[in-house]
């Protein structure tokens, strides 16, 4: 067993069994179920920022919420209790300081740790890592397995637009990403470009301050207006303790996602006629069907969630509008559309969208070959061919994140703990034979399609796909054997096959 860390802030990271990238929901997920399933395994968990949370600590626009319910966007170990379902940012922080205090997380989490590099050698069955301190100085740590929790889009830069004059803009240009703190935009006329998750979370909010709120789209979204109180968790609660009531609501929500996905594939019109309903009724003669009905059908993007109507709302009340046009270009004052049309502005919000990142943009390697990623196939949905003793998480895009963070997080403790069963040290998605290759995602989402010749490979079937279906992929992931012909187990200096025998991995002197 490796050396244990317990000391977060000076202690070097010189070798653990597990290393955890990320402490965000992802990393802080693996690192209870590593506690609970391999207590053996010492691990730490290295994060860039000064504090847990990952996009929950980073994006601080007014009125961050959850884009799903807190009941699968919860853990499968720890209750959602609060009221509200659809919750705000805050809310969820208070939920994983929570975690990590009762799971007693402290003392293995490593701040200001931006990782670089990782290189895996197949001689010392180990990955070396580097990252990057806060201070500028660079440290060097060796784990036998590698769990990458860095989420899935670009830290530092978000997706630029390349909007026409925007230098032009005399007022003030702020991005969802980089919100500054205590901005002010009491009283003034803000364009928000953009209609996804975000600019539908931000527009309410600032329609209670500002003068005027316009949210600028170029083609429609479709929206899903829903409460942001679950009653039947609320009042479950009232009768059953916390962790059934928790259950329940929780098995009721991932059926009720399932389905409403696989309506909308099957029957797109009977999904649309759900949506619109709520829309007519709280926008009144404010609904114009030509901004609220996309080019495309439900879930062919993600839909976007409006809790309690309050976008809607906001809209109706005169707060808020929403137009429908292509910018020609930016002025001093404001945005012209090419159909001539201007929106005067003080205040840019460019709600354009994210930049994916694969792995956190870690410079990968194994036995002294770069990895690129294209080259690679997804293993259910977690793994990549011919990389040894790595798992990431990259969670659904038609249900919440949670979900497959949990199930990557014990499929990982599954493949650890069979390691140890067979006294071996490598655990591989060996790729031996052609692979008939289909698309990634059947999104049309702008983010996807931007960044899909960078991805990882996709195939027709399991186990060499990116899936898209939580209960199919709990079945492979928790119940399908581990040792299931594709994945080698053998351990360094030896040939690949699953039952070689060599020692565990020893502490680092």
């Amino acid at each position: 067993m490796a050396t244990q860390i317990v000391n977060k802030s000076s202690a070097a990271i010189e070798s653990v069994d597990v290393l955890i990238v990320g402490a965000g929901i992802s990393g802080i997920g693996m690192a209870v179920h590593l506690r609970d399933k391999c207590p053996g395994k010492s691990f730490a968990i290295v994060e860039r920022r000064d504090d847990i949370g990952g996009t929950w600590n980073l994006f601080q626009y007014p009125g961050i919420r959850s884009d799903s319910d807190m009941h699968t966007l919860g853990f499968s170990f720890e209750p959602w209790t609060e009221q509200k379902s659809i919750a705000d940012g805050p809310s969820i922080i208070k939920y994983l300081h929570r975690i990590k205090a009762k799971h007693d997380l402290e003392k293995h989490i490593h701040f200001g740790h931006k990782v670089l590099s990782a290189s895996w050698s197949s001689e010392d069955a180990r990955w070396t890592v580097t990252a990057e301190k806060s201070d500028g100085s660079h440290v060097t740590m060796h784990a036998n397995f590698v769990y990458m929790g860095a989420g899935y889009y670009d830290y530092d830069n978000p997706y630029d637009a390349q909007i026409e004059g925007l230098a032009n803009f005399k007022g003030d240009v702020v991005h969802p990403q980089f919100w500054p703190k205590d901005f002010d935009y009491t009283g003034k006329k803000v364009v928000i470009i953009g209609s996804g998750a975000t600019a539908v979370t931000i527009v309410p909010v600032l329609a209670e301050k500002a003068s005027h709120v316009t949210m600028l789209q170029r083609t429609p979204t479709w929206y899903a207006s829903a409460p942001s109180k679950d009653w039947l968790a609320n009042s479950l609660r009232k009768i059953l303790p916390d962790k059934w009531a928790y259950k329940i609501t929780r098995w009721k929500n991932v059926k009720m996602q399932d389905l409403t996905f696989r309506t909308a594939r099957d029957n797109p019109q009977k999904v649309i006629d759900k949506l619109e309903k709520p829309m007519k009724k709280e926008l009144g003669d404010k609904y114009v069907k030509e901004d609220y009905t996309p080019p495309y059908g439900p879930w062919e993007q993600r839909l976007c969630l409006v809790p309690d109507g309050d976008m809607f709302k906001a809209i109706a009340a005169g707060k808020a509008d929403l137009k429908t046009g292509h910018i020609e270009t930016v002025t001093e004052s404001g945005i012209k559309l090419k159909s001539g049309e201007t929106l005067d502005a003080d205040v840019i919000v460019t709600a354009t969208g994210l930049k994916l990142a694969v792995a956190g943009k870690v410079a990968f390697e194994v036995d002294g070959k770069p990895v690129n990623w294209p080259d690679h196939y997804y293993y259910k949905g977690c793994m990549f061919s011919d990389i040894p003793n790595l798992a990431i998480v990259f969670g659904y895009l038609n249900a919440s994140w949670t979900l497959k963070a949990d199930i990557v997080s014990e499929f990982a403790c599954r493949v650890l703990n069979h390691m140890d069963a067979t006294s071996t040290r490598i655990a591989n998605p060996v790729l031996n034979k052609e692979l008939e290759q289909e698309q990634l995602f059947d999104f049309s989402s702008g983010y996807i399609q931007r960044s899909i010749n960078e991805l990882p490979r996709n195939s027709t079937a399991m186990p060499w796909k990116l899936n898209q279906d939580y209960l199919f992929d709990k079945k492979i992931l928790l119940h399908d054997p581990v040792d299931d012909g594709v994945m080698q187990f053998y351990g360094p200096n030896s040939q690949q096959g699953a039952g070689d025998s060599e020692p565990a991995l020893e502490a680092a002197e």
